[in-house]
């Protein structure tokens, strides 16, 4: 997520009532997740484990629970709860904004667009031309959808990421600044759901065509002329590149990786990245090829066992 205009360092430490290090007149432009993190922007760490990638990461400021060595060129947020922290930036720069009418007033239609009845349109959501919206489809704040979109009957566009941390009075979520963003030509079928980022986008690439009863996780990335069958559900920041093939119940864990050109058959797990150019199959995930040779194997097991006696 980017500011609309740069703030001090000093700034944001009073925001969240922090102390700080660093230059008072340190230049903030933004806040991000480790993964899509930039110069200039926040990231948060609250965990010792993570405290070297968090401060050898790309972000000029972390927003840490211990104090620690500045590292040169950055600057530090210290925080006793970075987590409460970092939502709390969020609600500052990106608050909730309700919506009195069915399509929102600041909401852009391009020309040729068809709207269907029952369709929620939210705040500065943008749509291309030529698009047709179905009924019952519910579009968050501030997607965007490119040219000759199809998203059909019930499909929601940008809810909240599913991230949380377990306190002992029970889960706390980490709110959403993110969006969703679908480029064109990209069909998306009934009763699909797409989180937007935490504080970067969802995105899904040009030509890609998704079945009915999907679900997107948050942050996840989806290149361009994919296929993905019903009732496939991707975790939160996968990257799926260029012509991916996902047969249908498919399921992912987050931050991996499926290469382009792969083909991930019906009720894979797909538990670790994978490259591209070929077929997989299974839980956990393996070369189709090897896992059925695998399959064919155990199914001779009785006769072994027999001519043993």
């Amino acid at each position: 997520m980017k500011f609309k205009v740069a703030h001090t360092l000093r700034e944001i430490a009073s925001i969240i009532e922090c102390k700080f290090v660093g230059s008072e007149t340190f230049p903030i432009f933004g806040m991000n997740e480790i993964h899509v993190v930039e110069p200039g922007d926040i990231v948060f760490v609250d965990h010792p484990k993570y405290y070297d990638k968090a401060l050898q990461s790309k972000a000029s400021i972390v927003l840490i629970n211990k104090e620690v060595a500045c590292p040169e060129g950055k600057a530090l947020l210290i925080s006793e709860d970075p987590f409460r922290d970092f939502n709390l930036l969020t609600k500052y720069f990106s608050p909730f904004k309700n919506s009195n009418n069915p399509i929102s007033d600041t909401a852009k239609i391009g020309e040729g667009t068809i709207i269907q009845p029952n369709t929620f349109i939210g705040n500065n959501v943008e749509i291309g031309n030529n698009c047709i919206i179905h009924s019952n489809v519910s579009i968050y704040d501030n997607t965007v959808i490119g040219d000759n979109v199809i998203i059909h009957a019930g499909t929601i566009l940008g809810a909240d990421a599913f991230y949380y941390k377990k306190r002992p009075e029970g889960f706390d979520q980490l709110l959403s600044g993110g969006r969703v963003v679908i480029e064109s030509n990209v069909g998306i079928g009934a009763l699909c759901t797409i989180d937007k980022g935490v504080t970067g986008d969802t995105k899904i690439g040009e030509g890609t065509k998704i079945d009915n009863q999907v679900h997107v996780g948050h942050d996840t990335q989806i290149g361009k002329h994919c296929l993905i069958a019903s009732q496939t559900g991707i975790a939160g920041c996968v990257v799926i590149e260029d012509e991916v093939t996902l047969w249908g119940q498919v399921g992912t864990t987050s931050g991996i990786t499926i290469g382009s050109k792969a083909v991930i058959l019906g009720q894979t797990g797909v538990t670790k990245s994978v490259e591209g150019g070929k077929t997989y199959f299974g839980t956990p995930i393996e070369e189709s090829r090897e896992k059925l040779k695998q399959l064919a194997n155990i199914k001779k097991i009785p006769e072994i066992l027999s001519k043993l006696k």
